[in-house]
């Protein structure tokens, strides 16, 4: 058994979606990053590559390599989890916590789960995303960024 621990925050910007766990959310800005900036599939993609050994996600999709821009982030999840079960490592769980003031994201969070279980090829049930707010502290309390941070276990 081994576990992993993934983090990432992006800024808000106006002209972008915001792409939260593989969802479309409705919001006025999104985030900025050379992908999609889903910082909750990120924040999962390090937490696996850190349990298996492998580095982190700027190592193997490097936000200076054009392919990558624009990519959708459960594209990426994909390919670490193809490395995973090529390594024979088996996803025991992902738990997930996104950290926002604005939107609200109660209502998005089981979809949320279906689309990284799917993605993982894992049940929806070894997968829980939880939101909470900065109580109006700091960049993610004055609505400047979005959060998220990822506990896997792999066996």
């Amino acid at each position: 058994m081994r576990t992993g621990i993934g983090y990432d925050i992006h800024k808000l910007a106006h002209h972008r979606k915001l792409i939260l766990g593989g969802r479309l959310i409705p919001f006025e800005k999104g985030l900025l990053g050379h992908s999609d900036a889903d910082v909750v599939v990120h924040a999962v993609c390090d937490a696996l590559l850190g349990a298996a050994g492998l580095g982190d996600i700027g190592m193997h999709f490097p936000d200076t390599d054009p392919e990558y821009k624009d990519i959708c982030s459960l594209e990426l999840l994909a390919k670490i989890c193809s490395m995973l079960k090529n390594k024979n490592h088996r996803i025991c769980n992902i738990d997930l916590t996104v950290f926002a003031e604005k939107p609200k994201l109660s209502p998005y969070k089981a979809e949320m789960e279906v689309n990284i279980a799917h993605t993982a090829d894992i049940d929806k049930e070894l997968v829980n995303v939880k939101a909470t707010t900065a109580e109006g502290l700091g960049v993610i309390g004055s609505g400047e960024g979005i959060a998220a941070m990822c506990i896997v276990l792999i066996d």
